[in-house]
């Protein structure tokens, strides 16, 4: 195994392209100082993978690109490829010959190949380690490396003698091993942390868990039970409501022959009058008097009764209308609950009343007696003293007191049984308002129920669309992270196409220099550089540049006057450059034509 060829393009001192041809045995680069021997050994050293600018004798790593001259301008990138013979077999890979190349980019960007193949630094350190060459591996001995290594101390020298032997490579293996092993062990414990916090907070999750369970639980059946009370009250309502509404037909039954009672009424008013004013005409206005101003009263009293009727029949419709009224229900609801625990105390005061009403018929029978006895008794004593039979003033004095005891008690009862009635009266007057409250729920209840089916049926398009528009956003994403996948890589591939551009532009500026096209620009007759005038079909431009051989680089003159005159302004200058003449008109031109190539196709053809 040795190294076949070094080529370095913008690298350090070498702004123009260089090869460099080595062969097997001892190679030797001479020249003056500051001709860029030592940028040689650097370049081998960079592209073997120096990481180090004091490696390369640069303060910082983008000194190795060419920094430019007063005449050319500074370049964009370096570039070094290392040829290596491997047709030993040294190094574990297929191919007979190995190309290793490092760019760098003003920007900072690097890459590294083989055989053209864009790859790692570390695959590059790999396929060196078991060939005993690589940056770190002392097969580049640097000015004054010697002396520091005679002059090192014994445990210096056996890193050294180490590192030749090979051992390099299996301690920066195990130093990448001991450093995995030391990244795992930080993830182990930091998983550890993670799941003994995840542990910690399992208990409350769980109880928490259990709860919303309990809690789901405890709402399902409190839905069920609200429904079926709804249910109740409406099966309730509706009953309230048939029988109001056959109160209606019945009241309007009533109207109707009402208001036909009060149209005969009307008729015999109109007759009545008629015939009184017949018969006032011949008895006369005072013996009618008193008879028209009763029937005059009657009528009245027939309009009043027919007004008391329609306002009831007013009252019964607005009741009916409030019965359907949607607009009550939300608060009607929470009021039937209070209103039925009001009915129950009501009953409750009702039930307890029952024993203090019969005690006070009790009393009031034994005050009956009681009095009956008293006037039975004062009447005896007032016939027995009065004189002339009339009656007078008992003379008994502790009966006189019994009867004023008796007439307080007697007060007292009365007052009771007064309260009693009016605390009655209002207990009815609360179950009348209640039943019409109650009346008013039954278009509440149908409205709510009609609102949760229209929500019971939006629910499953909702949650449709909603899947829908998730899924929709996770799609959206993932393009987005392919598309700015697609940039990165749309970037970082107009980077090294802009690298190829400028390294092309640098050979043809090159090429162009060679030919003399830049020392021949005043020259009359100057066609142009060969490269410009000719185009080349898509893959022939290999087999055309080894067909022209050195004129692929030349300039076109119009003819043997115009080659004269480009020589010889040549010659003046002491410039070197190649001339290819176009035919003089009239002249011939034959071609070349080798024969004896069987199957080969001529290159002209492909050229134009």
């Amino acid at each position: 195994m040795f190294l076949k060829t070094l080529t370095l393009k913008g690298f350090k001192s070498f702004g123009d392209p260089v090869t460099l041809d080595l062969e097997p045995g001892v190679c030797v680069v001479v020249g003056p100082n500051g001709s860029g021997k030592s940028n040689i050994v650097d370049a081998v050293a960079w592209v073997l993978g120096a990481q180090a600018p004091k490696a390369v004798r640069s303060g910082k790593m983008d000194d190795v690109i060419f920094a430019g001259t007063a005449k050319r301008p500074a370049l964009g990138l370096a570039e070094v490829s290392l040829t290596v013979d491997n047709t030993s077999g040294r190094l574990p890979i297929d191919f007979t010959e190995v190309t290793l190349t490092r760019t760098l980019f003003r920007s900072g960007d690097s890459e590294y190949a083989i055989n053209g193949v864009p790859c790692r630094l570390l695959d590059v350190q790999e396929l060196l380690s078991d060939s005993g060459v690589g940056r770190t591996q002392h097969v580049i001995v640097s000015q004054g490396n010697l002396d520091a290594v005679l002059n090192s101390r014994p445990e210096d020298r056996r890193s050294i003698i180490e590192e030749a032997a090979g051992v390099l490579k299996h301690r920066k293996r195990r130093e990448r091993s001991l450093r995995r092993l030391d990244t795992t062990e930080a993830s182990l414990l930091r998983a550890q942390d993670l799941l003994r916090e995840v542990r910690r907070q399992i208990k409350p999750l769980e109880r928490q868990a259990d709860a919303a369970r309990r809690h789901d639980g405890v709402a399902a059946e409190l839905r069920a039970l609200r429904i079926h009370l709804a249910g109740r009250d409406l099966a309730g309502l509706a009953q309230r409501l048939t029988s109001a509404t056959r109160a209606a037909a019945d009241l309007a039954g009533a109207e109707a022959d009402t208001r036909r009672a009060l149209s005969g009424l009307d008729a015999d008013v109109l007759a009545a009058e008629a015939e009184v004013s017949g018969v006032a005409a011949l008895v006369g206005a005072e013996h009618l008097a008193d008879d028209l101003a009763r029937a005059e009263g009657l009528r009245e009293r027939c309009r009043g009764v027919a007004a008391v009727i329609a306002e009831r029949a007013r009252s019964v419709e607005r009741n009916r209308q409030q019965a359907v009224d949607a607009g009550l229900v939300a608060s009607l609801e929470a009021e039937a609950a209070h209103l039925a625990d009001e009915l129950g105390d009501v009953e409750q005061a009702a039930a307890a009343l029952v024993p203090e009403l019969d005690r006070l018929s009790a009393s009031e029978a034994a005050v009956a007696d009681e009095r009956d006895r008293f006037e039975v008794t004062w009447a005896g004593t007032a016939a027995s003293s009065a004189p002339g039979g009339r009656p007078g003033p008992p003379t008994n004095g502790p009966a006189l007191l019994t009867a004023a005891e008796v007439r307080g008690e007697l007060s007292a009862l009365r007052q009771g049984v007064e309260r009693a009635q009016a605390e009655k009266a209002r207990v009815d007057a609360r179950l009348a308002a209640l039943g019409a409250r109650a009346d008013r729920l039954v278009a509440d209840a149908d409205r709510l129920a009609a609102t949760v089916a229209q929500a019971t049926d939006v629910e499953p398009v909702l949650h449709d669309e909603l899947v829908e528009a998730m899924a929709l956003t996770a799609a959206r994403e993932q393009a987005l992270t392919r598309a700015e996948t697609a940039a990165g890589g749309a970037e970082a591939e107009r980077h090294r196409w802009d690298a190829r551009a400028e390294a092309l532009a640098q050979a043809l500026h090159e090429a162009r220099a060679r030919a003399g096209a830049e020392r021949l620009g005043g020259v009359e007759g100057v066609v142009g550089t060969l490269l410009e005038l000719v185009d080349v079909d898509a893959g022939w431009e290999d087999a055309v540049e080894a067909a022209c051989g050195e004129a692929v680089a030349a300039v076109v003159v119009d003819g043997s006057d115009a080659a004269r005159r480009a020589l010889g302004a040549l010659s003046d200058r002491s410039a070197g450059g190649a001339v290819v003449a176009l035919p003089d008109p009239g002249a011939s031109v034959a071609l070349p034509w080798r024969p004896e190539l069987t199957g080969a196709v001529p290159v002209r053809r492909h050229v134009r």
